[in-house]
């Protein structure tokens, strides 16, 4: 798909749907999202098209600086989040390299962000989802989460909330994620990754 100054960002976060896993680590890139949707003064709605929640509107100043953004939460569970990104994007016309996905990411420490585009999916389920449906040439903002303590296992550190003491420093650094994908849609990736890097 050719890169068109016209298109829509479109702005992922992935976890999986439910309050029951409204506070887990792995739900960290919808608490992203819920705040950019906060900073647009924007409410979610059903998709027309593909299984997700949805956000049409503008960030960044007002005026020509200003980008069209779609801000997304598929609906799917995080091992099948390609489907809904992948429907989103031809619905939007929706260049690849203008996808941004929002995740939690084990190998970097509580808090740290990394931005980067395309790459491997480490492991990470709705990574892994999203680069069979479409290839890997997109965006990522990763928000460490660290390594499971001891002898526990990923799948049940990612599914558990993050603890009282993270939690004390959880709204600073899902701020400070938002703030890099506004910058990352406003000023490139590495722009975003000079100012926003960890």
């Amino acid at each position: 798909m050719t890169d068109d100054v016209n298109a829509p960002w479109l702005v992922v976060g992935l976890g999986n749907p439910g309050p029951g896993y409204a506070m887990n680590r792995h739900n960290v890139g919808f608490m992203v999202v819920d705040l950019l949707a906060a900073r647009m003064r924007g409410t979610f709605k059903r998709a027309t098209k593909g299984q997700a929640q949805v956000l049409e509107g503008r960030t960044g100043p007002p005026g020509p600086a200003s980008r069209r953004v779609v801000l997304a939460k598929p609906l799917s569970y995080m091992n099948l989040s390609g489907g809904p990104v992948t429907a989103l994007r031809d619905f939007y016309k929706v260049p690849t390299e203008r996808i941004v996905a929002v995740h939690d990411e084990l190998d970097i420490d509580y808090g740290t962000l990394r931005l980067k585009l395309g790459g491997g999916d480490n492991g990470h389920n709705g990574l892994k989802s999203m680069t069979k449906a479409m290839g890997p040439d997109y965006h990522r903002v990763r928000f460490g989460i660290g390594r499971p303590p001891g002898r526990m296992q990923v799948a049940d550190f990612v599914l558990k909330d993050f603890s009282s003491t993270e939690r004390k420093e959880l709204d600073y650094f899902v701020d400070r994620a938002a703030d890099a994908v506004e910058c990352l849609v406003a000023d490139g990736l590495e722009r975003a990754q000079s100012t926003h890097n960890t």
